[in-house]
């Protein structure tokens, strides 16, 4: 029985579907309406920290960097995408030192060539299956026992098919991966058999315009997966709706502070817990 803080939370709810955050505030939200636990989507971090596509190009500091302050700011686990570990076994080593000193609570590592890209995207490369077990049991002995869920991810299907993918992931758990994830399945078919065949706990990724199925938690649940991961409904959804709000404010040169598209300014200040700050302040003897 996988007693990580992760694990329990699979473990009480079967299958649970989770927003991927990318910042602070993106974080806050998804504690706050309710979500037992969340996950650092990398493609989204990539976004907004260096305003660049998910292509290997962010860097082990700065995804670090950036888990470290989403865990600080909430209390539920944070899983952190840590795409290749940023090297060979050491660097996962190093990755998933600095990653457990940030605060997280496990981290996803997959298998592509560095530097690596979406995984809904073409032309990826997959290093060889026993350079990858090796990765997985680097980070294996980093966790040193600690509480610290590892998901190991593996982009074969593309490359090499199915057997292939559910080899890696079996061999991966079999050496201390807390749960398999095959990426990108191209349809229900796919997803069926992976669910049939990886070893559970799976993990499925639906991305809207990916190569992936979007499904239901319950039909996917029924198929064998149980942590869905929705990566860039966050990130999505915001960008849209500040295009919206800045192509309005530059057609009208005003925005109505009561239109129902915003959080109130005293919602938002309970969001950042101004008033806790303020009595924090106070209790020092410093004047608001």
């Amino acid at each position: 029985m996988d007693r990580t803080r992760v694990g329990q939370i699979l473990e009480r709810e079967g299958s649970i579907a989770l927003p991927g955050v990318y910042d602070t505030l993106s974080a806050r939200i998804c504690q706050r309406v309710g979500f037992p636990m969340t996950f650092v989507s990398g493609y989204s971090v990539a976004a907004t920290a260096i305003g660049e596509p998910d292509l290997g190009l962010l860097t082990q500091t700065e995804i670090t960097d950036r888990a470290r302050r989403i865990c600080m700011s909430i209390d539920i686990p944070v899983l952190v995408d840590a795409d290749t570990g940023y090297g060979n076994p050491l660097n996962v080593h190093r990755t998933v030192r600095e990653l457990i000193a940030a605060g997280a609570a496990g981290c996803f590592l997959e298998d592509q060539v560095w530097p690596k890209r979406c995984g809904h995207m073409r032309g990826k490369r997959i290093i060889d299956r026993d350079e990858y077990v090796q990765k997985i049991r680097s980070a294996d002995d980093a966790r040193a026992g600690r509480d610290f869920f590892i998901v190991a991810r593996t982009d074969a299907l593309a490359v090499e098919g199915m057997d292939e993918a559910i080899a890696r992931v079996t061999a991966a758990r079999e050496l201390g991966a807390s749960a398999s994830f095959v990426e990108a399945p191209g349809n229900i078919e796919e997803l069926a058999e992976i669910g049939r065949r990886s070893p559970g706990p799976n993990v499925a990724n639906m991305l809207a315009g990916g190569k992936t199925p979007v499904l239901p938690k319950e039909q996917l649940a029924e198929m064998g997966f149980h942590l869905i991961l929705h990566p860039l409904c966050a990130l999505t959804s915001a960008a849209k709706m500040m295009e919206t709000v800045f192509q309005r404010l530059a057609r009208e040169g005003t925005l109505r502070t009561t239109n129902a598209d915003f959080m109130s300014f005293e919602e938002f200040n309970q969001l950042i817990r101004v008033d806790e700050r303020i009595s924090l302040a106070e209790r020092f003897g410093v004047e608001s």
